[in-house]
C-alpha cells in the first residue's frame, strides 16, 4: 500500500498510548489452529473520538494485518479507510493514518489479523499436555502485563477499560473458556462456534481464554455464584481442595470488602505450562498445576498451604485489580501487595491451625533482604515503557507492598482498615486507582497522616534499623537506613513504633518522625509500670520489645541491657512466635552486616534451645547453616566448637520430632521434618 502519511513517527518512543480515543467496547471473535498453531481474528472496537485526528492509534505486536479489512465508521456510518498502516514493533504500537480528521463523537474500527500460538507462554499461546498417550495441544492466553496485544490490536494499559464480546470457533470436542459464561454453542461438524456473555468493563489485561481438553468440578457458593476447577482428564479428585476454598473465599471477600463477587462465574483452571503461579484474568483464573492442584494422598503438606495461599491470593484481585484497577504500572503493588497481605487474611480465617500469620514472615523477611540491597527499588516505581514493567514483579511488589499494608493496619486498627478498604472498593469500581487514592480514603477514615506516613515508605527505597537505648529512665531511639552490606544510607521514615513491656497486655505506640528521639519511661509507660522495677538494670522479668508481631517492616537492634532481657523472655516463653522470630532474624542481618557481633547472635541462639514452632524453628535452622559455612570459610578452626554449638541448640527439637512419621500430625510438624 502506497503511504501517503507518514506523520506516525510523531508516535515512536513514547511511554503511553495518546489519548484522543477511547475504547469501550470490543467484540472479539479468534479461531485457533491448534495443530498449525496459529490464530486467525477480527475485531470490532467501538471508540468515542475524544478530540479530532488523523490517527488511531492501539498496541499490537507479533500480528499481521489484512489492510483491506480495516476501516473506521463514525456514527453516521460513514467510512474511512486508512491510507497509511504501520506496524512499529520497537514500540509494539499500530498507527493507522487517515487523509481526512476523524471527527468527535463515537464509531467504530475493524480489524482483521493473525498471528502464531507461540511457544512463549505469553500472548496467545500453546500449551501441551498427554491425553491416552498421544500429545496434544492446547491454546492459552496470558496478557498480563502487556501481552494481550500479541493476541488481537487494542488499547492495551490497564486505564483503557471496556466491555468485552468474545466468540470463538474451536474443534467441537474440545472446551472453549473464556472471562463470562458460555451463552451459545453451535456446532458445524468437527468446529463448533462458541459465544460468551458481554463482560463488565475491565482492562485488556484480564481478558482470557483457554482452549483444550478438561474435566472439572464444581460447586456454588450460597449466593449462587458457580464456581468450577478444571483439569487434566483423571486427576479431577486433585481439584476438589482448591474448590473448597475458593467458595469459602469468595464469601469471607464479600464480607470484609462489602462487595459481592462482580461476576455470575469464576472458573479456575491448570495449565500444564504456565510461566508465573497464578494469572488473575477476571472470572477465568489460570494456575500453573503445582499451585491449583493438590492429592491428598502424595502431595506434601507444605502443597496444602501453598494452594489455599495461591487461591485466595488469586481472588483477592477479582477486587483489589479487577473491579478497581491501577492506573498505570506504577502503582503495580496496588494489586499484588494487597493481594498478597489479604490472601493471608483469608487463610488465617479458614485455617487457624495453620498459625499462618507467624509464616507471612518468611514474605517480610523476602522483601527485606531484597530491600537491603543497594541495587534496590521503591515500591512505587516510574515505568517508562511496557518493556521495563516485567522487572517490578519481585519481593518489592509482592512482599514489601505486603508488609507495610500489615504494618499500616496495625498502626490504624484492623476496624477502620477494613472500613476504609471497603469505602475504597464502592468509590473506586470498575474504574482506576493510584496509590495517592488509596492514602487518601484511608486518611479520611482514620483522620490519621497517612499520606505523609505511607509516601515515606513507597517513594523511596530501603528501611529503617531502629537502634533503641536505655539510658537512665529514658528509651532512646534512632533510625538509620539498614543495608546489607553495612554501608551507611541516608534514607528516613515515618515509623510507626509498637512496644510492650513484661507483658502483651501493656502496649503502646507512636510514631518515629524524626532522626532520634527519646520518650521517658515514666511518661511512655505509666508512674505504676515504670516505677515497678523496669529501670533496674538486670531485672530481666521487664522485659522490652520493639515492633511486636514484627508488624512493622523495619529492624530492630537493641543494647545491651534490653537484648539480655529478651533472651531470658525467649528461654521463658514470654514471647510470641512472630517476636521470637523477628528477633533471631533482626540479630541475624545485624550481624551479617557488620553491626552486630557474632557471639551476640550466638547468645541468642542459645536462648533458642526448646523452639518449637515451625516457621521460627525453620528459620533457626536457616541461620544455624549460614553461620556455619561463614565460620568454615573464615575460622576453620572454631567450625568444631560451631558443630557442637549447633548439635546442642537442635538436640531437644531433634528428640521431639523423632524419625518416624505420625499419622494426623500437625501440618507445621510435618513441615519441620522435611526441614531436618
Amino acid at each position: 500500500m502506497e503511504k501517503k502519511n507518514n506523520g506516525y513517527e510523531q508516535f515512536k518512543g513514547q511511554s503511553r498510548l495518546p489519548i484522543f480515543t477511547i475504547p469501550k467496547r470490543y467484540d472479539l471473535k479468534l479461531k485457533p489452529n491448534l495443530i498449525a498453531c496459529t490464530f486467525t481474528g477480527i475485531v470490532e472496537i467501538n471508540l468515542e473520538i475524544v478530540s479530532e485526528t488523523k490517527f488511531l492509534v492501539l498496541n499490537a505486536s507479533q500480528l499481521e494485518f489484512d489492510h483491506s479489512s480495516i476501516y473506521f465508521t463514525n456514527s453516521k456510518s460513514k467510512e474511512y479507510r486508512p491510507s497509511d498502516v504501520n506496524l512499529l514493533e520497537e514500540d509494539e504500537i499500530l498507527v493507522l493514518g487517515f487523509d481526512e480528521n476523524l471527527t468527535i463523537g463515537e464509531g467504530s474500527l475493524y480489524i482483521g489479523f493473525k498471528g502464531t500460538l507461540n511457544d512463549q507462554m505469553k500472548g496467545f499461546y500453546r500449551s501441551t499436555y498427554e491425553h491416552n498417550g498421544e500429545k496434544k495441544n492446547m491454546a492459552v492466553t496470558q496478557f498480563e502485563p502487556a501481552d494481550a496485544r500479541r493476541c488481537f490490536p487494542c488499547w492495551d494499559e490497564p486505564a483503557f477499560k471496556a466491555t468485552f464480546k468474545i466468540t470463538l470457533e474451536v474443534p467441537a470436542d474440545l472446551m472453549a473458556l473464556s472471562n463470562m459464561p458460555v451463552i451459545e454453542d453451535h456446532s458445524d461438524g468437527n468446529l463448533k462456534t462458541v459465544s460468551f456473555q458481554e463482560s463488565p468493563i475491565m482492562s485488556t489485561y484480564l481478558v482470557a481464554v483457554v482452549v483444550g481438553l478438561f474435566d472439572y468440578v464444581e460447586d456454588h457458593t450460597p449466593d449462587g455464584i458457580k464456581v468450577r476447577v478444571y483439569c487434566q482428564v483423571g486427576k479431577v479428585n486433585q481439584g476438589k481442595f482448591a474448590l473448597d476454598v475458593a467458595v469459602k473465599t469468595l464469601g469471607i471477600y464479600r464480607e470484609y470488602f462489602d462487595t459481592a463477587y462482580s461476576l455470575p462465574k469464576l472458573d479456575m483452571v491448570a495449565i500444564p505450562d504456565f510461566a508465573a503461579g497464578a494469572m488473575e484474568n477476571y472470572g477465568l483464573v489460570t494456575y500453573r498445576e503445582t499451585a491449583l492442584l493438590y492429592d491428598d494422598q502424595n502431595s506434601a503438606a507444605v502443597n496444602k498451604q501453598r494452594v489455599a495461599v495461591c487461591v485466595a491470593h488469586e481472588l483477592a484481585h477479582q477486587w483489589f485489580g479487577n473491579l478497581v484497577t491501577m492506573e498505570w504500572w506504577t502503582h503495580l503493588w496496588l494489586n499484588e501487595g494487597f493481594a498478597t497481605w489479604v490472601s493471608y487474611l483469608a487463610a488465617d480465617s479458614l485455617f487457624p491451625e495453620w498459625n499462618i500469620w507467624t509464616q507471612f514472615l518468611d514474605e517480610t523477611t523476602d522483601g527485606l533482604t531484597l530491600d537491603g540491597l543497594t541495587e534496590s527499588h521503591p515500591i512505587e516505581v516510574d515505568i517508562q515503557h511496557a518493556s521495563e514493567i516485567d522487572e517490578i514483579f519481585d519481593a518489592i511488589s509482592y512482599e514489601k507492598g505486603a508488609s507495610v499494608i500489615r504494618m499500616l493496619q496495625s498502626f490504624l486498627g484492623p476496624e477502620c482498615f477494613q472500613r476504609s478498604l471497603a469505602s475504597y472498593i464502592k468509590l473506586y469500581a470498575c474504574s482506576n486507582a493510584k496509590t495517592e487514592d488509596l492514602w487518601a480514603v484511608l486518611e479520611k477514615e482514620s483522620g490519621e497522616p497517612v499520606s505523609k506516613l505511607m509516601n515515606s515508605w513507597t517513594k523511596q527505597q530501603g528501611y529503617p534499623v531502629i537502634s533503641v537505648n536505655f539510658r537512665g529512665n529514658k528509651l532512646e531511639f534512632e533510625q538509620s537506613q539498614f543495608m546489607s552490606s553495612g554501608a551507611y544510607g541516608d534514607g528516613q521514615w515515618i515509623v510507626p513504633i509498637s512496644l510492650c513491656c513484661g507483658s502483651y497486655d501493656f502496649r503502646k505506640n507512636f510514631l518515629l518522625q524524626a532522626k532520634s528521639d527519646a520518650v521517658d519511661v515514666m511518661e511512655l509507660l505509666g508512674a505504676s509500670n515504670a516505677t515497678n522495677n523496669i529501670v533496674e538494670k538486670g531485672n530481666h522479668q521487664k522485659w522490652i520489645k520493639l515492633n511486636v508481631d514484627q508488624a512493622g517492616f523495619y529492624r530492630v537492634k537493641y543494647d545491651e541491657e534490653l537484648a539480655a532481657r529478651l533472651r531470658y523472655a525467649i528461654e521463658a516463653d514470654h514471647l510470641s512466635a512472630t517476636d521470637r522470630f523477628g528477633i533471631l532474624d533482626d540479630s541475624f542481618a545485624l550481624s551479617m552486616a557488620c553491626k552486630q557481633s557474632l557471639s551476640s547472635l550466638l547468645s541468642l541462639m542459645s536462648a533458642y534451645k526448646a523452639e518449637h514452632e515451625y516457621t521460627v524453628l525453620s528459620n533457626l535452622i536457616t541461620v544455624s547453616m549460614k553461620v556455619a559455612k561463614i565460620a568454615a570459610d573464615a575460622s576453620p578452626d572454631l567450625l568444631d566448637f560451631i558443630k557442637r554449638f549447633f548439635i546442642n541448640l537442635f538436640q531437644c527439637s531433634a528428640e521431639r520430632l523423632g524419625w518416624e512419621p505420625q499419622k494426623m500430625r500437625a501440618i507445621w510438624m510435618q513441615c519441620c521434618e522435611a526441614r531436618f
